[in-house]
């Protein structure tokens, strides 16, 4: 199994359904801070769910339509980042991600997507990455804009979670700005953009 150095100990590595014990454990230790903004401790409540949710990532793998990984903190499962969608016909992949509360506040995250989206667009060709975010997860918001992600609006009202319907922020980056930005040597493509008066 490969793993990319993330720095200060960290690493991206794929995250597989024969991992379904640690994920859960893992789910288990950041359930109420992750479930904040994200469904996934609703659908990985027990074992079995966890080791479907795990499946049904590597069958997007193996069909090429969307890819998960670890991020692990010496060693340990603290996180994870996703290509929730990925359409090669279009050249469009959706980014995503998620984090325990002790492993927040690093970084990590901001590291992780950012190989994923190298990746996606050197490796695979993508055009387009989006992130899509409640307005109220400034964590995430904030590494869209770590990312140099242009904002591009919101859908008002479209997620019904956990009962309550929330507004998404659409984020994104295309492949002439990243790599616009990876050869000047600007980690940020946003900076390369003209700035309007």
């Amino acid at each position: 199994m490969f793993a990319i150095p993330l720095g200060d100990g960290a690493e991206l590595r794929p995250l597989e359904p024969w991992q379904a014990e640690e994920f859960l454990a893992h789910m288990d230790r950041g359930r109420d801070y992750i479930g904040r903004y994200v469904g996934l401790p609703g659908i990985t409540a027990d074992l079995d769910s966890a080791r479907a949710w795990l499946q049904a990532y590597a069958d997007k793998t193996a069909a090429d339509t969307g890819r998960l990984y670890g991020i692990r903190l010496e060693g340990r499962l603290v996180g994870g980042v996703l290509l929730r969608v990925f359409d090669t016909a279009t050249g469009t992949c959706e980014a995503g991600c998620w984090l325990e509360p002790d492993a927040a506040g690093r970084g990590l995250v901001t590291r992780a997507v950012r190989v994923v989206i190298d990746w996606a667009i050197e490796a695979r060709g993508m055009h387009r990455v989006e992130w899509l975010v409640a307005p109220e997860n400034t964590a995430s918001v904030n590494v869209a804009r770590r990312l140099g992600m242009t904002r591009e609006g919101l859908k008002h009202e479209d997620d019904p979670y956990r009962g309550v319907r929330q507004d998404t922020e659409i984020w994104s980056v295309l492949a002439p700005d990243w790599r616009a930005a990876r050869a000047s040597g600007v980690r940020d493509p946003a900076q390369l953009r003209p700035r309007s008066a």
